[in-house]
């Protein structure tokens, strides 16, 4: 398998998933403005959205969209028990918690990336982000990660979430929830996580 990925991108949760997983691929950085890969192919070409992730499998399909790529890890590495098994009720919560995460807190920083977003609507997006950040920080109340004591593919997405939150577009101060802190304190420190900021880095 090869993933396509930009740095610090949201790719960086299906690159999280992969090494979890212990799975064999590689990586190709891509240039998301210039549509470009490393090694110099139009990335168009290999996917026509011209955003990443996308992950090319081994017999040359090509997957998109971040929630479907980790649960597609998930799914061809069971003992990594990233994912609940598919069809159980419990699966069914990590999509829940997939598709809040991507529509309700990664969607919600796409005004804070573009630099033509004016400010006033830019203080408009924090506060909505904030309200969820809020309602995020009761759920994991006595939790070590989303589904409970277990890592799944939707904790590697949160990080991603949790760390534009405290970068220069979010600006956001993790302290104010300490329950969202803890858990990026406690993620970060993953040997996968780890492994996957290093080799973006």
């Amino acid at each position: 398998m090869k993933l396509y990925y930009a740095p610090s991108a949201c790719s960086l949760s299906p690159h999280i998933a992969l090494r979890e997983a212990g799975a064999k691929f590689t990586l190709e950085k891509v240039d998301t403005r210039a549509k470009t890969t490393a090694s110099g192919g139009d990335y168009k070409a290999i996917n026509p959205k011209g955003y990443v992730p996308a992950l090319v499998l081994d017999d040359g399909q090509l997957l998109t969209e971040g929630s479907a790529i980790v649960q597609y890890i998930a799914d061809r590495h069971p003992d990594a028990r990233l994912a609940p098994p598919a069809g159980s009720f419990e699966r069914y919560r990590l999509q829940e918690w997939l598709n809040f995460i991507a529509t309700e807190l990664h969607k919600g920083f796409s005004p804070l990336f573009r630099p033509t977003t004016p400010d006033a609507y830019k203080t408009i997006a924090k506060e909505n982000l904030a309200g969820r950040f809020d309602w995020l920080s009761r759920q994991l109340e006595g939790k070590a990660y989303l589904m409970g004591s277990d890592f799944t593919v939707a904790d590697g997405y949160l990080f991603v979430i949790l760390r534009w939150a405290q970068s220069k577009y979010g600006e956001f101060d993790l302290s104010r929830w300490p329950n969202l802190k803890g858990y990026f304190d406690r993620v970060s420190e993953r040997p996968a996580v780890k492994a996957a900021l290093a080799a973006e880095q």
